[in-house]
């Protein structure tokens, strides 16, 4: 056993190793661990905070992501009503038809839509954004994380650790920074040392203060707005995580119950055995 320790102990040494080595490794700064109310096994939902970062999706960040996956019903999942989904529905167009004459048409969107893109195409959203395609955000809370490297990752196995994405989200819009430290910054980017590709980004600071107002009266902060849409955009990968929780400790509590009985039948049967 010790001798397996240490040859663990090695491996982690090495991996520092190579990684210390390699200087074109990213991000430079690793997004720090932060306080959600879905993390853990029993983690649940704000829906105050969800409406906030929808808000905060809606009012700046849908100008050039997408989220193609999420249907304008999904929103009753928020704390939304039926009335109140359609109205946020019918305030978007989509395409539709062909009509009677063979074209294509605009309408008022209904829940069942999805939202739509705020570009035609991907060449459209490149000319519109420095030459980078704005990733689609349906999934972009599981899509994108940082790998925390050994041993950390040993103890998420037993912590359930997997808000990485929201993690690394909330890191990247708060950790714009002026001062390059060194780093070379190309023309047209924004140094940012938490991207997980370079040391810049083609994305200006999408956030500021007071730039989002909030009807709940919650701080209207960079950090908070940064919170808010990383919750929500973690709703949006994951909008049935509550019930696989929940169906994780009935199944659990199953498999106890029926290991303790089986344990018990086995004794009950073997007993006159030696």
């Amino acid at each position: 056993m010790k001798s397996i320790l240490n040859g663990l102990a090695a491996l982690g040494l090495g991996l520092a190793a190579v990684t210390a080595s390699n200087a074109a490794e990213y991000p430079i700064k690793k997004p720090v661990e932060q306080d959600w109310s879905f993390a853990g096994p029993f983690g649940t939902y704000d829906k105050g905070q969800l409406q906030r970062g929808f808000k905060v999706y809606r009012e700046v960040c849908a100008a050039c992501h997408s989220m193609n996956l999420v249907a304008f019903r999904n929103l009753e999942d928020l704390g939304y009503s039926e009335a109140q989904v359609r109205a946020i529905a019918a305030e978007y167009e989509v395409e539709d038809g062909p009509d009677d004459s063979g074209d294509m048409f605009m309408r008022a969107a209904k829940p069942s839509d999805r939202f739509p893109a705020p570009f035609a195409n991907p060449q459209q959203a490149a000319a519109s954004n420095s030459g980078a395609v704005p990733p689609d955000f349906s999934l972009i809370a599981k899509a994108r994380a940082v790998e925390r490297g050994f041993p950390t990752f040993v103890f998420d196995i037993f912590t359930q650790y997997a808000e990485a994405g929201p993690d690394y989200i909330h890191a990247l819009l708060t950790g714009y920074e002026e001062d390059a430290e060194g780093h070379e910054v190309p023309e047209g980017t924004y140094y940012n040392p938490y991207f997980i590709s370079s040391a810049s980004l083609a994305m200006a600071p999408p956030l500021s203060e007071g730039m989002v107002t909030y009807d709940d009266g919650a701080p209207e902060t960079v950090d908070q707005y940064s919170r808010d849409v990383s919750a929500f955009l973690m709703w949006a990968a994951e909008p049935h995580m509550e019930a696989r929780k929940s169906t994780g400790f009935v199944v659990m509590v199953f498999l106890l119950l029926f290991g303790g009985l089986m344990y018990l039948t086995k004794r009950k049967i073997w007993a006159d055995v030696h």
